[in-house]
Parts: C-alpha cells; sequence; structure tokens
C-alpha cells in the first residue's frame, strides 16, 4: 500500500480514488494520463526494483565476475604463459588481448555473462515483476491506483529495461576497473589488425555495452510474458530462466540451425564486430531487430494476458 501512495503523492493525488462504481469517473480519467502519476509510477517501480536485496545480490555477482577473470588471466600469465592455451576454443578472440591492454577485460567480461549470467539475472527480475506483486498480494493495490494496468505493465518493463542496462553497466565497469589495475593500457588492436586510440577503444566499449544491453529487451518482454500467466513469483523466475537455457540449447543443435537465426539468443556475440575496422553492422543489426520482434510480440502478449486477468488477492 505504501507504494500506492508513494507514486500517488507525485501527483497530489488520493490513490484510493474511484474504487467505487462511478465514483468521481471523469477525475480519475484525467488523472490517468497525467505524465506526473506516470513519472511517479515510474519511479516507484524503479525504487522498489532496486532496493530489494536480491537486485543488489545480482548486480554485486555480475560485478565479481570481470574480478574473477582478471584474477584468473593475471595468475596465469604470471609466469609468463598465455591465455587460452594459444587462442583455441578458449574464448571471443580478444581474450587473448587482455594482458596486453586491460581495455579488453571488458569485452571479455560482457562475452562471458552474456549468454548465462546476464541473461538469468534479467530472468529473475523480469519473471518476479507482476508474478512476485500477485504473490505478495500488492497487486491489487496497484491496480487500484488510477494508473491503469496498461501504464502499469509499462512501467515495469520499463524498469527491468533499466535493469538490464544497470546490469551490463556494472559489468563493464567492474571490468574497465580491474583491467586498468591489473594489466596496461593504451592503444587497441582491431580483429581487423588495424590499431585506434585509447579514447576510441573506450567509446567502443560504451557502444558495445549499449547493444549488450539492448540485446536483452526481447528477454525482458518473454519474462514479463511469463510472469503475467502465474501468481507465483518464484515459478515465473524459474520458468523465464528455463526458458533461457533451453533456447540457448536449441541454437547449439546443428540439425536445428534452420531455426536458430529466430532465437533470441542467436546474434548475441554480434557484438565483436563492433571491434572490427570498420565497424561489420550485419549481424548486430539482426540482433537488434529480432530483440525489437520478441519485444512487440512478447510485449503485447502481456499486455493481452495482463489487461484481462482476474486479480481478486
Amino acid at each position: 500500500m505504501s507504494r500506492v501512495e508513494d507514486a500517488g503523492m507525485d501527483t497530489g493525488t488520493n490513490p484510493g480514488t474511484g474504487t467505487g462504481a462511478g465514483a468521481g469517473t471523469g477525475s480519475v480519467a484525467a488523472r490517468a494520463v497525467s505524465p506526473l502519476w506516470t513519472f511517479g509510477l515510474l519511479r516507484s517501480e524503479l525504487t522498489t526494483t532496486f532496493r530489494r536485496w536480491r537486485t543488489l545480490a545480482l548486480l554485486g555477482v555480475l560485478a565479481a565476475v570481470p574480478v574473477l577473470i582478471g584474477i584468473a588471466i593475471k595468475i596465469e600469465t604470471g609466469d609468463g604463459g598465455s591465455v587460452g592455451g594459444g587462442g583455441g576454443q578458449g574464448g571471443p578472440a580478444f581474450l587473448t588481448q587482455i594482458t596486453n591492454n586491460g581495455l579488453f577485460l571488458v569485452f571479455a567480461a560482457l562475452a562471458a555473462t552474456l549468454p548465462v549470467f546476464l541473461p538469468m539475472a534479467v530472468g529473475v527480475v523480469a519473471g518476479d515483476s507482476v508474478a512476485g506483486e500477485a504473490n505478495a498480494g500488492t497487486l491489487r493495490y496497484l491496480l487500484v491506483a488510477p494508473a491503469g494496468r496498461t501504464r502499469l505493465l509499462l512501467a515495469k518493463y520499463a524498469a527491468t529495461l533499466v535493469f538490464c542496462l544497470a546490469a551490463t553497466v556494472a559489468v563493464a565497469v567492474s571490468a574497465l576497473i580491474v583491467g586498468a589495475l591489473l594489466f596496461p593500457l593504451g592503444e587497441v588492436t582491431t580483429i581487423s589488425g588495424t590499431r585506434i586510440s585509447f579514447g576510441e577503444g573506450l567509446l567502443r566499449a560504451l557502444l558495445i555495452a549499449l547493444v549488450v544491453a539492448a540485446s536483452l529487451i526481447g528477454l525482458a518482454a518473454l519474462g514479463l510474458f511469463v510472469s503475467t500467466l502465474t501468481n507465483s513469483g518464484i515459478a515465473a523466475m524459474a520458468t523465464t530462466v528455463g526458458l533461457v537455457i533451453t533456447v540457448q540449447i536449441l541454437d547449439t543443435i546443428p540439425q536445428l540451425h534452420g531455426i536458430h537465426p529466430y532465437l533470441f539468443p542467436h546474434y548475441w556475440l554480434s557484438f565483436a564486430d563492433l571491434l572490427r575496422e570498420p565497424f561489420y553492422w550485419d549481424d548486430v543489426l539482426r540482433n537488434l531487430g529480432l530483440q525489437g520482434v520478441y519485444a512487440a510480440v512478447f510485449g503485447s502478449a502481456a499486455w493481452a494476458r495482463f489487461t484481462a486477468k482476474d486479480i481478486s488477492a
């Protein structure tokens, strides 16, 4: 109930207004389209999301991954050894460049977290967004407020997208700090073999982080849809994470190559093409387009389900 009051204070309205049939219909409709109310609702969702210990723990784990990678590489190369055993199947092509330039730890950490850790974290937050509220009994109080189900759902999706960005930034910033502490910094050698300045390399790291965050918008919509199907937050989180794992397994089966381009994780690692000179945009744009399709399809499905859902508890 406090969340409803917090959102309502931004417009000076009483969140309980309009609960009775025909009570103040005109004024409720006017408040429902108020930009201030929408801003207050979004702020409330963001505050609730990022105040949860679970969210902070997820961000902490994500930030710890680059630390572990950096320390492992530092230890491995401390006696003059090389990373990845000569660049076989040890990871992306730029993994071997970390000891020469700490900035490459950003790219390696994003490549390491994107297939598993980042989607699992997003799956937990997205899956819990609606189902967690229903399980806690707070969802019906939020719907008493004159925001409407559509605005509430949009606010929850927007909060999930902000988490996608925050999670990606946590990995990138942690990797940059660890890379600067453990390894030298300087000019960046691209995958194409050309050299660019450290400043341009930083800009590319920022661009890659934004692309990685955008790569998760389809998954966020899928998790939101799953969250509208149940009143159990744990079930929604487990289902979303399970779907991520299942789809990634399907993406590795050669016999299913015909459907691979339509699976949302298929182009996730295409961000490596932004380390070429010049940029190779084809797969990056395919990835962003595919994420947009998934967001539209499952976002619409979530809206259809949520607006028709009977919420009595």
